[in-house]
């Protein structure tokens, strides 16, 4: 399935520690393509990987993870604004 992640992490004290590994952890298994927003295909399986390693960092009551997910990436279109990113050429 294809994926599209974003986070935001709250820069409090442990923050920064959070977000670097957060950062870490979506970095293994999607392509950054803005500061804190990943994209890619995951099978069901790293997906749920993919949650459980994020789950150990994410503060549930400072943090936001979204994840959103389709059948394929052929079924979403992007629009730029501003400066385009070839990093972004997953989406058509």
């Amino acid at each position: 399935m294809y994926i599209v992640l974003m986070y935001d992490i709250m820069m409090d004290k442990g923050g920064a520690k959070v977000q670097i590994n957060v950062f870490k952890i979506c970095k293994r298994y999607l392509t950054h393509i803005q500061m804190s927003v990943f994209e890619g295909n995951l099978t069901a399986l790293n997906l749920m990987k993919l949650k459980k390693e994020l789950d150990n960092y994410i503060r549930n009551n400072q943090d936001s993870l979204i994840i959103f997910k389709s059948r394929d990436e052929k079924w979403l279109t992007k629009e730029f604004l501003g400066k385009k990113d070839d990093k972004t050429s997953n989406f058509f």
